[in-house]
């Protein structure tokens, strides 16, 4: 198992970012696929037509989300911590995903950077 932990810069306020993070009509904007999203703690999602799926544990309006990503039978859960920072340039993302399977850790990493929030810089910079 290995961590990732990485600093995205947004051009948006830290409200923009965490309603993108978090409203399935706006996931479906970004990602061009369907959504399942609740801010509900307990709550299960599923973004980009299912290709992340998980449980939300944890939300701290415009400033965090906690989840629990699913890679089938692990004997540690998988989380990821997004932090929304306030910056003059926008908004400082600090994002942190634990416990990820060596097998898919490079897959994760190259998604994390070229695809969610690949995504997202194209999204709030049109």
């Amino acid at each position: 198992m290995k961590d990732y932990k990485k600093y995205f810069m947004l051009n948006a306020t830290p409200e923009e970012v965490y309603t993108a993070l978090t409203n399935p009509l706006t996931i479906s904007l970004w990602t061009n696929e369907e959504a399942t999203m609740s801010t509900e703690p307990g709550s299960e999602f599923s973004i980009m037509d299912g290709a992340i799926e998980g449980r939300n544990i944890e939300f701290v309006e415009n400033k965090k989300i906690v989840q629990q990503w699913y890679f089938g039978e692990q004997e540690e859960p998988s989380i990821v911590t997004i932090k929304l920072h306030w910056h003059a340039s926008g908004t400082s993302v600090e994002l942190m995903h634990k416990n990820i399977p060596d097998e898919a850790y490079d897959d994760i990493v190259d998604g994390w950077n070229e695809i969610y929030f690949g995504n997202l810089e194209e999204f709030f910079n049109e």
